[in-house]
């Protein structure tokens, strides 16, 4: 399968080096955001055990308050908002540390630079919906899709672009983005399948896409679970991908189409069916004493 020549026109090209950005800004700001942690952490501040984001509005007023001079655990405890005034005992223990004017020196930088990406991705991202608008339909496709939400979706074209005319076929599409893992057995012994080296940002997003998918009550999310089960996470991210990649292309190449979520229980309904089919005909077949051969109807959509 030869690899297609994917030279974007001048619009998706400005809009893939916009989405490209964003992304180094916000894994800037996360690894910002986990010096932060690992700060408290040497400071015995334990508050990411307790809170699930200690840059929520309870959290950042907290560490706004220690910055200003509070070292008082009950104080800033009381802080906490919403759902976190339960955890108010529990704040009080992790707040309970040796936090110094060393680290409220460093604790303030960080804080800075956490905003000042925060600034910068914003700037970027009103830029790209400026730079997207002209492909508003084909973000609500992909936004249609589980674990696809509208950042990844503008990441999506921004990296395939919106002309499925440049793959032939789903499978065209699957195989340029290296979501197609090629198995390798000798004398009969699987060694073990590799996709290649693809498209870095593409397959981020994807990554991303899936562990989304994952946690949903999905035909995606239930295909995740059950390779994972059998072949493993990675395994599982790839097979999902490929689906999700099989998704994108026909949705693409039909404007006017829309995705519809085979459900959930589509497994186990296609089994059940199957175990129908066999058990009718065996039926029939101890009826009449001959063997049945089904074939399709004229018309008549082939099984899934």
């Amino acid at each position: 399968m030869c690899r297609p020549s994917l030279v974007h026109p001048k619009p998706i090209r400005e809009l893939r080096d916009l989405t490209r950005y964003r992304r180094s800004l916000i894994r800037e700001r996360t690894a910002e955001k986990q010096r932060v942690e690992k700060l408290l952490e040497d400071a015995q501040i334990k508050l990411s055990s307790v809170a699930s984001n200690i840059f929520g509005v309870s959290g950042r007023q907290m560490l706004a308050a220690m910055l200003d001079g509070q070292r008082d655990p009950q104080v800033l405890a009381r802080m906490a908002h919403g759902r976190m005034r339960a955890k108010i005992p529990q704040l009080r223990d992790a707040l309970a540390g040796n936090f110094t004017a060393h680290h409220a020196f460093l604790l303030q930088m960080m804080l800075d630079r956490i905003d000042g990406l925060t600034a910068r991705v914003e700037e970027v991202t009103a830029r790209i919906n400026e730079q997207i608008a002209p492909y508003a339909r084909a973000v609500e496709q992909l936004d249609e899709i589980a674990g696809v939400g509208i950042t990844s979706a503008q990441e999506l074209i921004a990296e395939i672009g919106v002309d499925m005319g440049r793959f032939r076929t789903a499978g065209h599409l699957v195989s340029w983005a290296k979501f197609a893992p090629i198995d390798r057995s000798s004398a009969g012994k699987s060694k073990g399948g590799s996709t290649g080296k693809g498209n870095p940002w593409l397959a981020a997003t994807l990554g991303e896409i899936v562990t989304a998918a994952a946690r949903t009550e999905t035909f995606l999310g239930e295909r995740y679970h059950r390779i994972a089960r059998r072949r493993g996470k990675r395994r599982a991210i790839v097979g999902v991908g490929n689906s999700i990649l099989t998704i994108i292309w026909h949705l693409l190449s039909d404007p006017d189409s829309s995705y519809h979520d085979l459900g959930h229980g589509y497994y186990q309904a296609r089994s059940d069916s199957r175990h129908r089919e066999r058990d009718l005909i065996r039926r029939l077949e101890r009826l009449t004493g001959k063997t049945v051969t089904l074939s399709q109807s004229p018309g008549q959509e082939p099984a899934a």
